[in-house]
């Protein structure tokens, strides 16, 4: 329990820096910090009685979930099929150039901006983006069908609520540990505790078996990247990661060059497995050896939690097979009781668009325990899944959601295997239709040296200076 106090503390000390330190940021940016730091005392408490009740690696109170989105976003809260029905309404502070109410606008912002590298003392203001979550910004020129972008596009881009924001501190990791493995071993040692790791055979094993919904609400995940400002989201981001977010945010914004790797059938990458537009339903199977989760999104995602083994680590990062990253990582995992715990390892670094970039180095702890109704029925599950990754974040981030269980295996729509048919490319800088029989000129990218970043910098970014100033974000 003290670690779990300690462990706030300094979350809590790095929020106070953060709002005495930044002198030249406008009232609003010291406003939402200020509430990320009532909103890490609150957390600390609540942490601390979770400890209290009996574990320090898993179990802290859900992130809160706020009502509303930052936008902007013409189709508001709906994320339904094509359409918005009657009930629904744009979530819009401004629109076509105009600026709103009570805000003052920056002389430059990454709409209008001819370099974003050398504005980065301006990452801090919320404003520089108009305000805009980076789900609100990744859709101005309608990437989710109602396009806010305006009539004279960028300058005319829409603004967000810049008086909304979510709290830092519902997004970091509760827990005391800086790496998975340490977080690995403590719940392992509590389960040992216990009298485990639990030891299923196929009678007595979970019935989790099923096909599952995730929650896609816009508000139930800060990852989904609605209900935050992007300054917010920086500061969870090493430098060079601040960096290649802004990037991805400027390239959606002002050039309306998305290169998102699921156009060209790349692969989605490991961390589209939490995205609100993917993988939406997840098939468990289960056997006491293995337990596989089965996904689809523009190709197939396979999860295998190998029950009971151990990770080889005389390479870089922990491994079972060979020592060459894999792009959905290799899962182990144990039984505590009714709790499923596992550590992903071995990931290829990526992407997801609309998120930050991962690297080679992330490694994830995720929790699966039951949801049930009050017949003792099993409804669901709650996902928790802890993100260790030294060369993106400045600290471990923690997405929680929930899957609601839909129906059997054996019912509804059996599962599509898919196989993705490139049919787009990036012709000069966009991703392109082509028909059948077109001849055209095509440069190969080098798939392991940031892809989307190579046509960003080889048709958009000349004449541009990447600053090499020192974090801006930096706590220390």
């Amino acid at each position: 329990m003290v670690e779990c106090i300690l462990d706030q503390s300094v979350l809590l000390a790095k929020n106070l820096t953060m709002f005495f330190l930044e002198g030249g940021d406008p009232v609003l940016a010291k406003l939402r910090i200020l509430l990320s730091t009532i909103g890490a005392l609150a957390y600390a408490i609540g942490v601390s009685t979770a400890c209290a009740q009996g574990s320090q690696a898993r179990g802290a109170p859900d992130p809160v979930e706020p009502d509303t989105i930052v936008g902007p976003d013409a189709r508001g809260l709906w994320v339904g099929p094509v359409g918005e029905p009657d009930q629904y309404f744009p979530i819009v502070a401004a629109e076509n150039g105009a600026v709103p109410d009570g805000v003052q606008a920056l002389p430059v912002d990454i709409f209008t901006t001819r370099d974003f590298y050398r504005d980065r003392a301006l990452w801090t203001d919320a404003r520089y983006f108009r305000c805009n979550s980076p789900g609100g910004l990744e859709a101005q020129w309608g990437a989710l069908q109602f396009p806010t972008i305006g009539d004279h596009p960028p300058e005319s881009a829409a603004w967000g609520y810049c008086d909304r924001d979510y709290p830092r501190s519902e997004i970091v990791s509760p827990y005391p540990f800086a790496t998975a493995k340490a977080h690995y071993a403590a719940l392992l040692e509590e389960a040992r505790a216990k009298g485990g790791p639990t030891v299923y055979t196929q009678a007595t094993l979970p019935n989790w078996n099923g096909v599952y919904e995730r929650n896609r609400a816009k508000t139930a995940s800060w990852y989904y990247g609605g209900i935050l400002q992007i300054p917010t989201y920086l500061t969870l981001l090493t430098p060079e990661y601040q960096t290649r977010f802004v990037q991805q945010m400027y390239h959606y914004a002002a050039t309306n060059a998305p290169q998102w790797p699921g156009s060209y059938c790349e692969p989605e990458g490991f961390m589209r497995r939490f995205a609100q537009y993917a993988t939406t339903s997840p098939r468990v199977m289960m056997t006491p050896a293995l337990v596989q989760v089965l996904n689809t999104g523009v190709t197939n995602f396979m999860t295998h939690i190998h029950i009971g083994r151990e990770f080889t680590e005389d390479g870089s990062v922990p491994h079972l097979g060979a020592a060459v990253a894999r792009w959905y990582g290799e899962t182990i995992g144990f039984w505590d009781q009714d709790a499923l715990i596992t550590w992903t390892s071995n990931i290829q670094g990526w992407i997801a668009h609309g998120a930050h970039e991962h690297s080679n180095s992330l490694q994830t702890i995720e929790v699966y325990t039951p949801r049930k109704n009050e017949a003792g029925e099993l409804v669901g599950l709650k996902h928790e899944a802890v993100l260790y990754d030294p060369e993106a974040f400045v600290e471990p981030v923690r997405i929680v959601q929930y899957w609601e269980r839909t129906r059997e295996l054996n019912e509804g729509e059996p599962y599509t295997y898919l196989e993705c048919i490139q049919t787009i490319y990036p012709i000069n800088g966009r991703a392109t239709p082509v028909t059948p029989g077109t001849i055209f000129e095509y440069e190969v990218p080098d798939m392991y040296g940031r892809p989307w970043a190579q046509v960003w910098d080889k048709y958009y970014e000349q004449g541009m200076q990447k600053p090499t100033e020192t974090d801006i974000f930096n706590f220390e």
